[in-house]
């Protein structure tokens, strides 16, 4: 994709959703001597930006110290998922890691536990297992066994501009959790077919670069496509098949054809696609529950979120505690996963804009569960700005039209129903794999080229699979 300059409002967006840059390892340093002992936690960049969520809760833990005798230390790895995963395997197999606690990516977990990286945890480690959503501590598993506890969940939303709709005059501005990829082809003919919005080119967007985005996007149009489906097993065998394939590549090309989809999305990751949407060249995007705050900060009540049509996929950050640690700096890792994990920080995770792991942090205001998130007071209930929920800190409201709530009538069911990506422990192989087989859909081809049809694309696709996966 050629670069582009962002434009003035896009990066003003973005700039909400801006990093702190000193996070890293040399910001959390501090005087040794007689410090306490230290349980240090790795962890890709908070998305919720300087001072985030995440560094809130281990200043909650570490203000806590007098009980446990510990102080945790947040070191945030610099570069892309990808990047931070290479880190991660790198020290660890390295043997020199400092790491006590790593925040892994929910594919990562069989590939680290199978290379022994993790230990199993006890149930020291997680408080309240029922309370978590079932499909997200599925996530936490491999072999039969617990080796991390979720932390943040992430599953794919469908936003959209309702001032678009609105300005063509269609029936439908506000879109509920049963729209389908056929209401929102027919949304997009009625905004394409009438005077267009100022700035406006293609009806949606999505994140189809050469990376875990293209990932993402196939296994959600592969599982929309094929009841029940699945590239690997429990065991990580390869059980799909050049059928399935084929019908997932044809639902995959189909919602990503032209005129419906912009097409610099096959070059976009998150922030490109996010500044398209931003500077109103698109009425709709797939992203995830993060960007929603910012989002609403910039378009107000001209900005809709509902459930992805189809199948979403399931992504996120579970903790886990490295193999590498002594036994007891394990226990007080695992006494430091349990504070972080639960019901009260959960709720803190919510409020910040991650998708909580708990259902109790779904609760309504007022019910016999629901209480404020005490850990990080900057997000606690009493910050409320307003009666609609709309909180100084969020900037987002929970209460949506029509009495739907954000996060009990859209967010928790849709985690509870996304599909998972492969569970494997060769799964960089896996989605390598993919990026590079779809970019016969995606990537450049000589002029006045053809590209494959679906059911050659699925063929060379299986084929790649087989020789990656065992099965």
């Amino acid at each position: 994709m050629t670069a582009r300059r962002l434009t003035a409002t896009a990066l003003s967006l973005l700039s909400l959703l801006a990093l702190t840059s000193c996070t890293g390892k040399e910001a959390r340093e501090q005087p040794q001597g007689a410090d306490p002992p230290r349980i240090v936690v790795a962890s890709g960049q908070d998305v919720t930006g300087n001072n985030g969520i995440r560094q809130q809760l281990i200043d909650a833990w570490n203000a806590k110290e007098g009980e446990h005798g510990y102080r945790a230390r947040l070191v945030e790895l610099p570069g892309s998922a990808d990047q931070q995963r290479s880190q991660l395997l790198g020290a660890l197999q390295s043997g020199g890691a400092e790491y006590d606690v790593v925040n892994l990516d929910v594919t990562w977990i069989p590939e680290f536990a199978d290379a022994g990286l993790i230990r199993p945890l006890t149930g020291a480690a997680v408080k309240s297992p029922d309370d978590i959503i079932p499909s997200v501590d599925r996530t936490s598993f491999w072999d039969g066994e617990r080796y991390a506890v979720p932390f943040n969940s992430d599953v794919g939303l469908l936003y959209y501009r309702k001032d678009h709709l609105r300005d063509v005059g269609t029936s439908r501005t506000e879109l509920g959790g049963g729209v389908t990829w056929d209401d929102l082809r027919e949304l997009i003919d009625a905004v394409n077919d009438r005077p267009k919005p100022k700035g406006y080119k293609d009806g949606w967007t999505t994140q189809l670069a050469a990376y875990e985005g293209r990932t993402v996007n196939a296994i959600e149009a592969f599982a929309s496509a094929v009841p029940d489906f699945a590239l690997t097993d429990q065991d990580g065998r390869y059980t799909a098949d050049e059928a399935q394939l084929t019908a997932g590549v044809t639902e995959l090309r189909e919602r990503t054809a032209s005129p419906y989809m912009l097409g610099e999305a096959s070059g976009s990751r998150e922030a490109e696609s996010l500044s398209a949407f931003a500077e109103g060249r698109t009425t709709f995007l797939r992203h995830w529950p993060y960007v929603y705050p910012a989002l609403y900060e910039r378009f107000k009540g001209d900005l809709g979120v509902t459930r992805l049509p189809g199948k979403a996929v399931l992504g996120g950050q579970n903790l886990a505690v490295t193999s590498s640690t002594s036994e007891q700096r394990a226990a007080k890792a695992a006494e430091l996963i349990a504070f972080l994990t639960d019901p009260d920080s959960e709720r803190c995770l919510l409020r910040a804009g991650f998708a909580a792991t708990r259902t109790s942090a779904y609760q309504a205001p007022g019910s016999a569960d629901a209480t404020e998130c005490r850990h990080a007071a900057a997000y606690s209930e009493s910050a409320s700005a307003s009666p609609t929920g709309e909180s100084a800190e969020l900037k987002a409201p929970d209460r949506l039209a029509n009495g739907v709530s954000y996060s009990r009538h859209i967010l928790l069911p849709a985690l509870s129903e996304a599909v998972q990506r492969p569970r494997t422990p060769l799964y960089g192989a896996v989605t390598q794999t993919l990026i590079t087989e779809l970019d016969a859909l995606y990537g450049p081809r000589p002029a006045g080229a053809a590209r494959p049809g679906d059911a050659q694309v699925a063929k060379s696709l299986d084929e790649a699979l087989s020789k990656v996966l065992p099965g």
